[in-house]
């Protein structure tokens, strides 16, 4: 029986995904085999020492250790892409509220309440103060093209928007991903120089923090419109209320809403709704779901932040054993040297690495092995994890 402590509310239809029989699912689960999230912060909290996996119903970990997490051997999984058509809905949402004073002519007409047969021609009389303009035309520069950045892009540029891209990590899959006519760029400067509306979608590391600053916004154009639908640390914020009040950049949508954020005039704070769709809760809930599933079954690994990715097809008939270890050059030599030793023989193997974490796969023909077999793989110099499933 797996034990799984859900640290949020999880939309059901992931967690039926595991079955009761092998499953006992609470928030108040003890000793638990994973852990499955969404926003809540786990800096604070004591892991538990059988913890083996945390998977974050999204894409964003910055509330996962992941440093302690990979030194203690447990695998950390996001959902990349899972909510990605919701969060760009809102992106697309937020570049026409950014073009069109929607909002404050929305506040504007409630003013108008008890003008009875008045109203029709002060809205007639009022609206020139609320124009804009289209989104048709300009051009947008979309920094980070993975799951989000990608469909933001390629609805854009449906939208009749010029669109123009950067992301040092694009990987040739991801670019195949990208519509005809889109244009992506080397440099970053040139980028955001070009553009008259720029769109954040990357992580927040310490090679992004205040990626948008002074320096990035002298280069831009004249009344630009800035989105962050990704992290509030991207952007300096006393930098940004600076070029807000002299009209270099014309206004800020952002999802990420601070203190500073709140204070600073054109920009348009988004209370964190990128995500919080049904169907973006849904289909997180069941990507992480399956993930845990497959990793706590089969040792299966699948879109880990710490680990590496891995996957071997099971036959029924054999013992899995998975280990990992760091700075080795071929974790799985001291496991099937032991393994060999014994009689044991090896039916299929596979094994990856990245960074200094080692893991790997190994199916023997057995149906179980030993404690003290186990213990004996446990002991290998380098090994920090290993099991049979």
């Amino acid at each position: 029986m797996y034990n799984i402590l859900t640290l949020n509310k999880i939309d059901p239809q992931g967690l039926n995904r595991f079955p009761c029989e092998n499953y006992r699912i609470s928030s108040e689960v003890s000793n638990p085999d994973a852990v499955v999230l969404r926003s809540y912060s786990m800096h604070d909290m004591e892991l538990p020492s059988g913890l083996k996996a945390i998977a974050r119903a999204g894409a964003g970990v910055n509330n996962i250790p992941i440093d302690k997490c990979t030194e203690l051997g447990i695998v950390v999984f996001n959902t990349p892409g899972a909510n990605a058509n919701g969060v760009k809905e809102l992106v697309i949402a937020g570049m026409l509220l950014a073009s069109r004073d929607v909002i404050g002519g929305v506040n504007w007409a409630q003013t108008l309440i008890g003008q009875g047969d008045q109203v029709g021609a002060l809205v007639e009389k009022g609206k020139s103060n609320f124009g804009g303009t289209e989104i048709m035309g300009k051009t947008l520069a979309v920094i980070g093209l993975g799951a989000i950045g990608m469909l933001v892009a390629n609805a854009s540029q449906k939208l009749g928007m010029k669109i123009i891209g950067y992301d040092p990590y694009l990987s040739h899959e991801q670019a195949s991903k990208l519509d005809a006519g889109i244009v992506v760029e080397t440099s970053l400067d040139k980028v955001v120089a070009a553009a008259d509306f720029i769109t954040l979608h990357v992580p927040l590391v310490p090679e992004t923090k205040n990626l948008i600053n002074k320096e990035k916004i002298a280069r831009m154009q004249p009344h630009v419109k800035i989105l962050n639908f990704s992290r509030s640390g991207l952007v300096n914020d006393s930098d940004l209320a600076e070029a807000l009040q002299n009209g270099k950049v014309a206004k800020y949508v952002t999802d990420f809403p601070d203190e500073a954020t709140l204070k600073i005039k054109n920009a348009i704070c988004i209370p964190h709704l990128g995500a919080s769709t049904e169907e973006s809760e849904t289909n997180c809930a069941i990507m992480a779901v399956d993930q845990i599933r497959d990793y706590l079954e089969n040792g299966n690994i699948i879109n880990s932040v710490n680990f590496p990715t891995i996957t071997l097809e099971r036959d029924a008939n054999n013992l899995r054993i998975v280990v990992a270890g760091k700075n080795m050059a071929d974790v799985l030599k001291p496991a099937t040297n032991i393994l060999k030793a014994e009689g044991i023989q090896v039916k299929a193997m596979i094994s990856k690495s990245r960074n200094n974490i080692s893991y790997g796969i190994i199916d023997v023909d057995k149906k179980e092995i030993t404690d003290a077999l186990k213990q004996k793989i446990a002991a290998t110099d380098g090994i920090f994890m290993t099991c049979a499933l």
